[in-house]
């Protein structure tokens, strides 16, 4: 079999298990189109050799009958996790050459399953963006396309969706601030799940927003984000933040049936604006879901409409805190100093050279929403508002609502360089239907649903209770089933 590497996670464990083909035949067919898709500009780090080494020890686990499900199956990493000896730079200049003398929680738990870690993928600059344009390493770039332009595969998880949409990797880890899983997925045709607040553990992921980053991973189908989830999920002493609670399995919980179920349609979320075909796709997954036995109800999200306002008041305020630490002493990227410079010179001038424009924009921003005199009118505003939209989910859950349905993303992927460079707050309203999760801890699914009247995929995302992913997961997979979307990007890089 020559096309291993378009195989999804589910297809290829079962596959490993049967003796078809091995995980070093796997990883080879991944790493063979890795390296002919430098086009797409998705992986940014080679870690082919520890990719060969992880790959011969899973065979040699699965013919031992010591198999995980993740054992043997090539996925790539963002480059936001800590991998122990192989570049983390979070895309960014000021972690030029840094390489981490530990292993993130997160890709420990993937490695000890088995998981065969192909590269480092492209991402924007501490996942600040939703283009991947924000990327010391250059944009990545979504492999649908279109016209002669080349487009976003979304952010800041953008080469991760990227690379799992081409069949670079059979799946991916990414992480979402404010819906950095999920527009990405829906930009690229892929599946993308951001779980609850605390389910996966952070430690070892360079922070954003600690509040309000959580990862995820980022398939090619439903299931297969339930069998990389329970990889991931579970409980770490060494993250404050982390969840004491026994991971499910999940992809057990998948049936199918999703009789009975009370799926909420949020009026809030039809904007001025909205275009026709992302309202027509909303309106045809809620009539899919009916069809399938639900019961679909209208809802109401009251403060919905300042979401994207506190969203960027907090998550800036906190990365400015956050990336105090980048400054050249330690780690990373050091400025070149005059004789007659001091200290305070040099971390000016490498935290000039190190952050980016779309960085240095939002430290400014939560250095001035955290000052004194502005603190209360802006940050503990913005708190406050937080506390209320987490309200006004938990109001709906009371109503015995299982799941909520939503678009993903206001518009199908648009062309590099379209919103970039313009108003940042245009760029920032592609955030508009997804950071209400995050600053709620909420879990979200984002599924492939349709494609736009250019041939661009679509994506709606379901809204799911604290803690209840396996339901959550469910109720995508019956959506995803009866959307029946198959599409795949033409190869043409």
């Amino acid at each position: 079999m020559t096309d291993l590497n378009t195989l999804t996670l589910a297809a290829a464990r079962d596959g490993l298990r049967k003796g078809d083909f091995t995980s070093s035949d796997l990883t080879e067919a991944c790493l063979t189109s890795i390296s002919g898709a430098g086009k797409l500009n998705a992986f940014v780090h080679d870690t082919s050799e520890q990719a060969r080494e992880q790959a011969k020890a899973a065979d040699a686990r699965i013919a031992a009958g010591d198999a995980p499900n993740m054992c043997g199956l090539p996925i790539g990493v963002k480059d936001v996790f800590a991998t122990k000896g192989q570049p983390t730079q979070a895309a960014s200049y000021i972690l030029d050459g840094f390489k981490p003398e530990y292993e993130s929680t997160i890709t420990s738990k993937l490695f000890g399953a088995g998981a065969v870690m192909l590269g480092k993928l492209n991402m924007d600059e501490f996942a600040m963006g939703s283009s991947n344009e924000n990327s010391v390493y250059g944009p990545a770039i979504n492999p649908w396309k279109v016209d002669d332009r080349d487009l976003t595969p979304g952010g800041s998880s953008g080469g991760s969706a990227a690379a799992v949409a081409a069949d670079l990797c059979l799946a991916a880890t990414g992480t979402d601030t404010g819906g950095s899983i999920r527009q990405p997925a829906a930009f690229t045709g892929t599946v993308g799940i951001k779980p609850t607040y605390g389910r996966c553990s952070r430690w070892g992921v360079v922070a954003y927003a600690s509040s309000l980053d959580q990862a995820g991973p980022m398939t090619k189908t439903v299931r297969d984000a339930a069998i990389m989830l329970e990889a991931m999920a579970g409980h770490d002493a060494k993250d404050s933040t982390s969840a004491d609670l026994a991971v499910p399995d999940f992809e057990a919980m998948i049936t199918g049936d999703i009789k009975g179920k009370k799926i909420g349609i949020p009026k809030e979320y039809r904007i001025d604006g909205i275009p026709d075909e992302i309202a027509k796709l909303w309106d045809d997954g809620a009539a899919m879901l009916r069809d399938a036995g639900a019961e679909v109800v209208d809802v109401t999200l009251p403060h919905t409409q300042y979401a994207l306002p506190a969203y960027y008041v907090i998550a800036p305020a906190e990365a400015s805190s956050n990336l105090a630490r980048y400054d050249g002493v330690r780690y990373g990227h050091r400025a070149k100093i005059g004789a007659g410079d001091g200290i305070d010179d040099m971390y000016e001038k490498t935290r000039a050279e190190g952050f980016g424009r779309e960085v240095q924009r939002r430290i400014m921003i939560g250095t001035y929403v955290l000052s004194a005199g502005f603190y209360d009118a802006y940050y503990n505003r913005a708190r406050k508002v937080r506390t209320l939209i987490k309200r006004d989910f938990e109001q709906v859950f009371a109503t015995g609502v299982d799941a909520i349905l939503a678009p993903t993303t206001p518009s199908a992927a648009f062309g590099i360089g379209e919103v970039t460079g313009k108003d940042p707050v245009e760029m920032y309203l592609n955030d508009v239907f997804t950071v209400t999760l995050n600053l709620a801890g909420l879990p979200g699914i984002s599924v492939p649903t349709g494609l736009s009247s250019t041939g661009l995929p679509l994506g709606l995302q379901l809204i799911g209770r604290p803690w209840e992913e396996g339901d959550l997961l469910n109720i995508a997979h019956s959506l995803e089933q009866s959307a029946g979307f198959v599409s795949k990007p033409g190869k043409w890089w």
